[in-house]
This record gives C-alpha cells, structure tokens and sequence, in this order.
C-alpha cells in the first residue's frame, strides 16, 4: 500500500485539495439550517479546516516573529553604535575641558606676570625614568623658544629652558641635579638656593641649601622664587619644606623640599620670557606681547673718595656676601 501511495501521491493529493475546494464552497452558504447533508459534510470537513487555518496561523506568527526579531537585532545594533558614538563623545569633551581647566591655570599664572611674554608647550619625550627631570618640548627657536625661559605649571615652578632647536627645546626640571634656583620662604623671606639632588630625585624631593642658621625658616613654609634671579620671575611657588637640617660646618641649614608641581605627571607647560624681546604667535598662549615704555635712565655722579669709603664701611657681611655668591651661582647653572 505505501509503494502504492508514494506512486500516486500527486493524484491523491490533488484530489484532495479539489474536494476541500468544493466543500468550502458548498459550506460558504449563508442559509440559517443545514441539510442533513451539509451537516454531515461539515462534521467532516470541520477538522481539515482547523488544521489548515492552524498550519496558516503558525506559519504567519513564525514569519512575524522572524521578522521582529531581526528588527529587533537590527534596532539593538543601530543603539549599541550610538552608545559607543556618544562614549567617544563623552571622552573626548572630558579630555577638552580637563585640557581647558589646565590652560585657564597657566593663564592665571601669566596673568600674575603681564610684564612677561608667556605661551604654551606640550611635552612630547623625556629621558628615562618615573620623574620629569629632562625632557623635550615642542616648540623651538622658530616659536621664540631659547635658553634660560622659564617652564611652568599651574601649581607652580617647573625648571627651563637648557638647550633649544628649531622646532623643539629640552626642559632641565628642579629635580635634575644641575638645576639651581634662587628661593626664599614665603613666610620669613629667609633666602637660599633650591637644588636638584641625585638622590633625593628618586623620591621627587631637591633641597633648599645656603639658609643662615638663625633663619625662621620652618617646616611647612611655602618657597617660592626670590628676586634675586636674572632667570627667575619672582613669587613662583617651588614647593613647602618636609624636613630642615644641620650642615655639617655649623654655619647653615638646608631643607628638604616637596615640589608644588607633581613632576610625575606633566603635559602642557607655560613659557615664561623674562627677557620680554620675542612676540608671541597667534595661536598661543598669550598675555602681553608688547614692552613696556620706559624712561631713560639718569646718569649717576661718580663717586667721591668720601663716598666710596663710606660705601665700603658699610658692605655685605660675610653671611650676605655668602648668599649674593650662592644665588650668582645658581643663575649662572
């Protein structure tokens, strides 16, 4: 019998869908009482109409839900690309205004000094190691950028210049052991010269050297720039002192200086011009591009042989002519 139905299946299968044919047809009657006949056609057919309406229904609600489900898939990816669209965005506005807030602080600081040309740089290498104590900018010569400007962060004192090329310069931090600043205690106005030690590098510290021994200088005190300086402008913070000792002569002290600027972390730096002779380009950071008039100054009468001796009795002592001689050696390093 099945070899007999697979052989004519097609036959039976046509004949089939001839007879629901028909029979929907006959049933699609609009009269209030069956005959017995359609009533008995019914009773058969009845159940072959449910399962084709039940195959039509089940094939409809697979294709809708297919259809959703890619909308779905579809809509999911459209909002994970924004999602990552405005996380990109997030992250770049936040970059910006941290990049604003820093430059708005290198602004106050060249605001304190309007006699200055002042613009940025954005250091782009540094030699080896944890802390900043050479590395390399990237404006040269071609910016106005020479030796002996003055680098600085928001929080204060950073180093200089020590060697500038066309397009770069290389900044000597106050952690690098040649670096050497004229400094004073903001409290006391104790002065001293702040320098670069090897050792104390490693921990981000430099020392304060050539305080007199009856200096109220103490811990805590913030230092700052002295104006004992061809290269320094007054008033820039440098650190506050961690720890004051003894030198070995008896004479003096030094102290242990914290720096104010973290010299782990640097970026964008502000360009101090104190010698006040280079404009400034468009795009930088700017203050003041133009020097200031000054008078002429009056030609001194030369001394007379009364004023010179009264000049020499009344010179440095030994303990200021040992400070004017530190803090000349510091601007010349």
């Amino acid at each position: 019998m099945f070899s007999f139905f697979e052989k004519y299946k097609k036959f039976i299968f046509t004949g089939a869908i001839i007879l629901l044919t028909v029979l929907a047809l006959v049933t699609s009657g609009k009269k209030l009482n069956a005959t017995i006949f359609e009533s008995a056609l019914g009773f058969v057919v009845t159940p072959f109409q449910d399962i084709t309406s039940g195959i039509g229904r089940w094939v409809e609600n697979t294709t809708s839900e297919r259809r959703e489900q890619e909308e779905i898939l579809a809509e999911n990816e459209s909002l994970r690309e924004q999602v990552a669209s405005l996380q990109a965005d997030n992250t770049r506005l936040s970059l910006y205004e941290k990049e604003n807030a820093k430059l708005s602080a290198l602004l106050k600081i060249a605001q304190k000094y309007p006699e200055y040309n002042t613009f940025g740089t954005t250091i782009i290498a540094k030699n080896p190691g944890s802390w900043y104590d050479v590395f390399t900018v990237d404006k040269g010569t071609s910016d106005g950028v020479e030796a002996n400007m003055v680098l600085a962060a928001p929080e204060g004192l950073v180093g200089k210049i020590i060697e500038s090329g066309a397009t770069y310069a290389k900044g000597q931090s106050i952690l690098d052991s040649r670096s050497s600043v004229p400094a004073m205690s903001a409290r006391t106005g104790d002065l001293g010269v702040v320098k670069g030690d090897y050792t104390l590098m490693n921990n981000g510290l430099c020392k304060m050297e050539y305080i007199d021994a009856e200096a109220e200088i103490a811990v805590g005190d913030e230092i700052v720039t002295s104006h004992l300086s061809d290269v320094y402008p007054p008033g820039l913070t440098i650190g506050r002192v961690k720890e004051i000792k003894n030198d070995t002569n008896g004479l003096t002290r030094y102290a242990i200086i914290e720096p104010a600027v973290d010299l782990k972390h640097l970026d964008t730096l502000l360009v101090i011009d104190k010698t006040n002779t280079r404009t400034v380009s468009p795009g930088d950071l700017s203050v003041s591009t133009d020097i200031p008039a000054t008078e002429p100054e009056t030609e001194e009468e030369p001394l007379t042989e009364t004023d010179e001796t009264e000049t020499t009795d009344t010179g440095n002592t030994p303990d200021e002519e040992t400070q004017t001689n530190s803090n000349s050696e510091a601007d010349t390093n």
